[in-house]
């Protein structure tokens, strides 16, 4: 079995050519989702940028979708796009405000949001590459988005929506107590109002300016698909999750097709944790009713999408010890036996990537999943699952020992009530 992955594996030398095959077994596919075993690691992240580098310049890729909320990802396309008064790409960053502030306020993500306006300056508005939020935590947020848009380009509108959403004012801005709340009976749901407004911006959709209203609209997507889901949160782990990913999937899909509308071109990368990304056919939770991006992306583009993931052996880790805590660097525990790290550790080759598609591996291994919390201590039960990775992804890069991503601050910037970012699975 070493010998077999020593074979096929293609060492990570540090040279600017280590991806040229990779980018070949890429080809011309329009969907590339780049995962991560963790949500604080430099390397993955460092690595990524890489590759999506090469997407960007050499394959025209124009989009880099990321596990994100709309609004906040949102001004960072602005900036990378040259659309905003943003000076620095810490500034354009600033929106990320609420906990877990790393995932996106660090050192790595702010080389890359510099190398991609750099990159953007150089090109045509028309052939620029954004930076999109997928994910659907800020409701309040995403609210307020709407009617501030519409305050501006049509103050009626702008009235018919603050009156819908003030369904939502009585729970203060807190998303958590509005799904108990509904959940239980308490109160009665938002439902209805969050349809009509979504609907009235899309019938509306051909008077205002294409990329604003596409903003306003995705920001309206995102409130109603939040509102289903806080609704969820309390009904079980499946039903919430599957509604996330069903989530992120349409705004990659939405997103394709608006640079499609106003390009002629679509090619999207996808930032997001292996467990989203990774399909979920081949894992436990899989077998245990649970979907995700990369199964949704690959039933519906097939050959058009290739999937990425990444492990890692030992090391550090930038992660928390509980919600709304402070940032930490956290000894990562060596894999275990009958791990994929394991595994991986044991071929001596250090950092490499391998093409599961060229190698016999075993059917299903454990593999670690670190999202925005580490617990050491009970490391095999919160943060290690049974998969396959041949089936989970076509390629899979390893670095042997990883260290921790450097947070801009390691406090969140605020305490907020809306749900926290991964909330409940911290991936």
């Amino acid at each position: 079995m070493h010998r077999d992955l020593r074979h096929a594996a293609h060492p990570l030398t540090g040279s600017p050519r280590d991806y040229d095959p990779l980018l070949e077994l890429i080809g011309d596919a329009h969907y590339v989702l780049i995962g991560e075993a963790s949500h604080g690691t430099h390397e993955f992240y460092r690595e990524r940028a890489e590759i999506t580098k090469r997407l960007i310049a050499e394959k025209g890729f124009n989009a880099v979708a990321v596990e994100a909320d709309w609004p906040d990802a949102y001004r960072v396309n602005k900036y990378v796009r040259g659309l905003s008064d943003d000076v620095e790409p810490v500034d354009a960053l600033s929106d990320f405000q609420r906990f877990p502030t790393w995932m996106w306020r660090n050192a790595d993500v702010l080389d890359f949001v510099g190398w991609l306006r750099d990159f953007n300056e150089e090109r045509s508005e028309q052939t620029r590459a954004g930076l999109y939020g997928i994910d659907l935590y800020s409701l309040f947020t995403s609210i307020e988005a709407v009617i501030r848009y519409l305050d501006e380009v049509d103050p009626e509108a702008a009235r018919r929506a603050r009156d819908r959403y003030s369904c939502f004012d009585h729970f203060r801005e807190d998303s958590q107590t509005y799904g108990y709340a509904t959940a239980f009976g308490v109160s009665e749901p938002c439902e209805r109002e969050v349809i009509e407004q979504l609907v009235e911006l899309q019938r509306s959709a051909g008077a205002y300016p294409p990329d604003e209203i596409f903003h306003a609209e995705q920001n309206a997507r995102l409130v109603a698909n939040a509102e289903r889901y806080y609704r969820a949160m309390f009904g079980g782990r499946v039903s919430s999750w599957n509604l996330r990913d069903q989530h992120m999937t349409e705004t990659i899909d939405a997103l394709a097709n608006h640079l499609r509308e106003q390009t002629g071109e679509a090619r999207v990368v996808v930032w997001a944790h292996n467990s989203h990304l990774g399909d979920a056919r081949a894992t436990e939770m899989g077998r245990g009713g649970e979907l995700n991006v990369g199964q949704l992306v690959r039933e519906r583009y097939g050959n058009d999408a290739r999937l990425i993931g990444f492990t890692t052996y030992d090391g550090t880790v930038t992660a928390a010890s509980d919600w709304d805590a402070p940032a930490e660097r956290k000894h990562i525990i060596p894999g275990m036996e009958g791990s994929w790290e394991k595994l991986f550790h044991e071929t001596q080759l250090g950092n490499f990537w391998l093409p599961t598609a060229r190698v016999s591996l075993p059917d299903e291994l454990l593999e670690r999943a670190i999202g925005v919390i580490y617990a050491p201590r009970t490391e095999r039960m919160s943060h290690y699952f049974y998969a396959s990775v041949s089936e989970q992804f076509d390629a899979v890069l390893h670095i042997d020992r990883t260290r921790a991503v450097e947070p801009l601050e390691r406090w969140p910037l605020v305490r907020s009530e809306e749900a926290p970012e991964t909330y409940p699975t911290a991936l």
